[in-house]
């Protein structure tokens, strides 16, 4: 009951026009943790002044905030870093109550459907046509631009939903499909682009420096077209960059997620929203 009347103090100095106070009664309400939640959506309910509704707001997103930068510190720290939880968990920071399970069903079944397709006499071209022809063709993927303007395009959960993402997110589930099936795709570091490429076996070898002898051939993850060496060495002639060894390098899956957050920070940056491209760019951080 003592703690219920604490709460109920605290949530009178909401509206507590000086800042200071302000911010001293939501460090108190944050150090609640996440079981708070329910009683600030109560208030929020009941709170007919807009300007409350906002600070209300701002606290349940800086609990769920707290909750999301531990599950992405013990991520950083697992053994594995699996690309899919990588994935959701980027997912909660605009959807924090997000379930996991129709991602996960979405993902089984188009996985499934190239499974079915595969067999051990496909050579990498073929291997990879058919993961394209499934996943763009029948599942009916589209790519664009990014665009910073629709953070959602950003998002693995609404990439399955609308069935469209930008290079990043579609990017993103290639790799996934890729890591499920065993075949040797990762995304490489060419400047102002997300390529997956197809590596040759061997590839992982420690230091390589220079591993594009490594690369069977590249893919653009916007509509699952193939590129050769030699369009991508015209790709860097054209923005006039030569072409070192660790542009090609295999990004590790937490260097493909700390890049999605990178670039889905550009979405936050009006001055209501740069509290958010803060709080991303600190998860970045975060992974190093």
């Amino acid at each position: 009951m003592e703690t219920n009347n604490e709460i109920a103090a605290l949530f009178t100095l909401i509206d507590d026009p000086d800042e200071e106070v302000f911010g001293m009664v939501s460090n108190k309400i944050v150090d609640y943790g996440k079981n708070i939640i329910p009683n600030l959506e109560n208030l929020w309910e009941t709170t007919p002044n807009e300007e409350i509704q906002n600070r209300i707001e701002l606290l349940i997103h800086r609990l769920h905030f707290t909750d999301l930068t531990e599950d992405f510190r013990q991520w950083s720290i697992s053994g594995h870093h699996e690309l899919m939880l990588g994935a959701m968990l980027a997912c909660k920071f605009q959807y924090p109550e997000i379930s996991t399970t129709p991602i996960l069903q979405e993902i089984e079944k188009i996985r499934r459907n190239i499974w079915l397709e595969l067999n051990n006499y496909l050579t990498p071209l073929e291997q990879i046509n058919i993961v394209t022809s499934i996943l763009y063709s029948y599942y009916g993927l589209k790519g664009g631009e990014t665009n910073y303007k629709e953070p959602n395009e950003f998002l693995l959960h609404k990439t399955l939903e609308s069935k469209r993402g930008n290079q990043i997110s579609n990017g993103i589930l290639y790799l996934i499909l890729c890591e499920l099936l065993d075949i040797p795709v990762r995304a490489i570091n060419i400047p102002k682009q997300f390529i997956v490429a197809y590596f040759k076996p061997g590839y992982s070898e420690e230091n390589l420096p220079n591993p594009i002898h490594k690369i069977e051939f590249f893919i653009d993850p916007t509509s699952g077209q193939v590129f050769t060496q030699q369009d991508v060495d015209s790709y860097f002639k054209r923005i006039s960059v030569p072409p070192v060894g660790s542009y090609f390098k295999p990004q590790s899956n937490k260097q493909v997620i700390q890049q999605m957050l990178e670039e889905f920070s550009k979405c936050f940056d009006s001055d209501r929203d740069q509290y958010k491209q803060a709080e991303l760019m600190s998860l970045v951080k975060l992974l190093d």
